[in-house]
């Protein structure tokens, strides 16, 4: 009996107004849901409306925002997480949403996607590289990123080099996929310990 499909979170960190990552984040997700092990879940941080201050601790209510996110996440076997780059790191929006949380992303997976000018955003997943094994996530090794994004895609959203962003899409997904199932298994066998 195969394994039932992973559930994949496409999260679009930025927020700004104008903002271009609504396009690769449909574009990941379109390649992930193409594929037979993914069922996927586009959370656009724009349109939750996560408190910009938290609490002093975590041990009272929390704002309904965050408690009507919390299962999406929570249901999430693995995460692409769609960050530009802003002043050599990725958006505040992303990082208030990460801090919100804590065992939602435990013993999970997480790859990106950055887009941006020169650098494609790389410095901004170099930065979220190093958070998110403080959240006990594991981030793999491959990511997609768009150096000049706005000339690497058409007007309908579509990649101007289908096969090479595809391959890319593809190497990702498949680390993603190999430690999600072997995350969600040691879940399912054992609670994590952290």
């Amino acid at each position: 009996m195969p394994d039932r499909k992973l559930n994949l979170a496409v999260v679009i960190g930025s927020t700004r107004s104008g903002r271009f990552g609504p396009v690769p984040a449909q574009w990941i997700a379109a390649e992930a849901a193409g594929r037979d092990d993914f069922d996927v879940d586009v959370i656009d941080l724009a349109q939750v409306w996560l408190p910009d201050v938290l609490p002093q601790s975590f041990d009272g209510s929390l704002p309904p925002a965050v408690l009507d996110l919390s299962p999406w996440l929570t249901r999430a076997d693995a995460f692409v997480i769609v960050t530009p780059e802003y002043n050599h790191s990725f958006p505040a929006s992303l990082k208030n949403a990460i801090d919100w949380y804590v065992d939602e992303w435990k013993a999970k997976p997480v790859a990106f996607v950055s887009y941006g000018g020169v650098a494609g955003g790389v410095r901004a997943v170099s930065d979220l590289r190093a958070i998110f094994p403080e959240l006990h996530a594991v981030t793999v090794r491959d990511a997609v990123c768009f150096p000049h994004c706005r000339e690497k895609f058409d007007a309908e959203g579509n990649p101007k080099d289908p096969e090479g962003c595809a391959a890319a899409a593809k190497a990702m997904l498949d680390q993603l996929s190999w430690w999600a199932h072997v995350l969600r298994d040691a879940r399912a066998h054992k609670p994590y310990p952290g």
